[in-house]
């Protein structure tokens, strides 16, 4: 082909010339060939790529198709129930439930019923009506003191930067419509924050908005940020689900005079996130920092974050409440396949514990420990829909958070080009000409559409289940198919503990050898400790 190419590129120039004797009108192809030409031999030279060096011109169809491939895909070959990671048919409901058009579906289920791992709800023969108002939950446990009623459903964290001006403007506008929560990220509260939306705070081992110069924890700008009205509840970052245990770095290229402020960095240098959190090593360090947070903001509920891992380390934490006596207001899961948090692709697709798994864990270790009515569970996973939320709650959960849907919601088509500063709609980007797309006035009234909807969808379900409170629901009420003939409970799938289970001498089989690991005074395994003690 690059023979080919130099043959061609010589008979085309020769043809042109002799043509251009007889007419003299057709010298100006010249303006087309001789760039191609140009671009041929800049092909036919370089050494990066060779597909282009092999196929000179004809080769940089490849990387255009490749290039829109996504585009392809999503438009023209998916079906409703394709579509990674979400499919045709939950980016549909959330775009119908934000715009307020017809979500109701014809002629019947699309899905396989008799499919291994098709799920459902049982309805009563006694229905009853919910209103969608009375979903909500106090978070806020007995050292709480301004416990806070959140909705089921709320904004999962998204960090301004990582968000454009107009997405985070539109997300905490919604918030303030719908009455429901909009949780900052660890990028801390910026001005795009402040517009009247209840907000959660959340604070990362970068302890942005509240650090000093050398990125220490600073308790002078914390308790000024966190008392602030707006401000409802604090949650203590220790990993996420799309890079369990990994750091980043905010390079000194991107960090503009706007952003300085925001995280209180300095301008010049990049700015580190370590994995783990400066403040505390230990279970009982975290729940100190807990307090601590809590007692700085006024009594506020404070939390933490994180993807479950190790067994061992939570089953740690919770010997440290009982130990320390201090108890978080809430526990929120994240689970191992990510979110919208970029992030390496080993770590996407192999490093963390899944969310169902992980929360069913918490929710275990906190019922065996018999903490679980003093503490809230709160899940942060791929919920689009009404039946994702019941899901959540029915296997181990209180409140949910969302950020994917609530970003289709914005207007997010899923070109997946989230971290490459190139989002077409405006969601994830810093460029002006795109963020300008995204009309807050507008985006706002579709995230709260959205989520009005989806919680009215919440209140019907749970109301034809004949159940009046989300608290009521519990892990049998979901049932899943296993085999072409066999069905089983999430109940029958996972064992669930009993209040207790794990203060007892005689441990549960599946918790004994981890729990007998766990100590409250370090996240290491209790053999490691006695081989460096001796």
């Amino acid at each position: 082909m690059r023979k080919h190419f130099i043959v061609v590129s010589i008979l085309v120039l020769g043809l042109i010339m002799v043509a251009g004797l007889f007419n003299p009108k057709v010298l100006l192809s010249l303006i087309i060939v001789i760039p191609l030409i140009v671009l041929g031999l800049w092909d036919f030279f370089q050494t990066k790529h060779s597909v282009l060096r092999n196929f000179p011109i004809v080769g940089h169809a490849r990387y255009i198709l490749e290039m829109i491939r996504p585009e392809i895909t999503q438009y023209f070959i998916e079906s409703n129930s394709d579509g990674v990671p979400f499919s045709r048919e939950q980016r549909s409901i959330v775009y119908q439930r934000a715009k307020k058009q017809l979500d109701t579906l014809p002629f019947g289920t699309q899905k396989d019923v008799y499919e291994i791992g098709y799920e459902w709800l049982n309805h009563s023969l006694n229905p009853v009506h919910v209103d969608m108002k009375d979903l909500r939950i106090i978070v806020g446990g007995p050292q709480c003191k301004k416990p806070y009623s959140a909705s089921i459903l709320n904004i999962s964290a998204m960090s301004f930067g990582a968000l454009s001006s107009n997405a985070i403007m539109a997300l905490n506008e919604a918030a303030k419509i719908g009455h429901f929560a909009h949780n900052t990220g660890e990028g801390g509260i910026s001005q795009y924050h402040q517009r009247g939306g209840d907000l959660i705070w959340q604070i990362g081992t970068g302890y942005f908005g509240c650090r000093t110069e050398e990125g220490e924890f600073c308790p002078k700008q914390f308790a000024e940020q966190s008392k602030m009205d707006q401000v409802k509840m604090i949650e203590i970052k220790l990993s996420q689900g799309a890079k369990p245990g990994h750091g980043g770095i905010l390079p000194a290229a991107k960090i503009t005079k706007e952003i300085s402020e925001i995280r209180n960095v300095p301008l010049g240098k990049d700015v580190i996130s370590p994995p783990a959190h400066k403040e505390f090593s230990t279970p009982l360090g975290l729940l100190e920092f807990v307090k601590k947070l809590r007692d700085l903001s006024g009594g506020k509920p404070t939390g933490f974050k994180l993807c479950v891992g190790k067994r061992r380390e939570f089953l740690a934490i919770c010997k440290a409440i009982h130990k320390s006596g201090i108890y978080p207001d809430f526990i929120n899961v994240d689970g191992g396949e990510g979110g919208t948090g970029a992030a390496p692709l080993e770590f996407s697709n192999h490093i963390g514990t899944p969310l169902i798994a992980g929360l069913i864990f918490v929710h275990n270790a906190l019922v065996g420990f018999s903490l679980r009515d003093k503490i809230k569970v709160i899940s942060s996973g791929k919920i689009a829909s009404g039946f994702g939320i019941i899901k959540q709650l029915c296997i181990g959960s209180d409140i949910c958070y969302s950020a994917r849907a609530m970003m289709m919601a914005l207007g997010c088509i899923q070109a997946l080009r989230c971290n490459t500063n190139h989002c077409p709609v405006g969601v994830t980007t810093q460029n002006p000409n795109l963020v300008a797309g995204l009309v807050v006035s507008d985006k706002k009234n579709r995230v709260a559409s959205y989520h009005a909807e989806t919680v009215e969808s919440v209140a019907e379900m749970i109301g034809a289940m004949g159940i009046s409170r989300t608290e009521d629901l519990r892990h049998w009420h979901i049932t899943k198919r296993v085999a072409p003939n066999e069905l089983r409970h999430y109940g029958e799938l996972y064992h669930y503990l009993n209040e207790g289970d794990l203060l007892k001498d005689e441990l549960p089989k599946d918790y004994a050898r981890a729990c007998k690991a766990a100590v409250a005074e370090s996240f290491d395994h209790i053999e490691d400790i006695s081989i460096r003690l001796n």
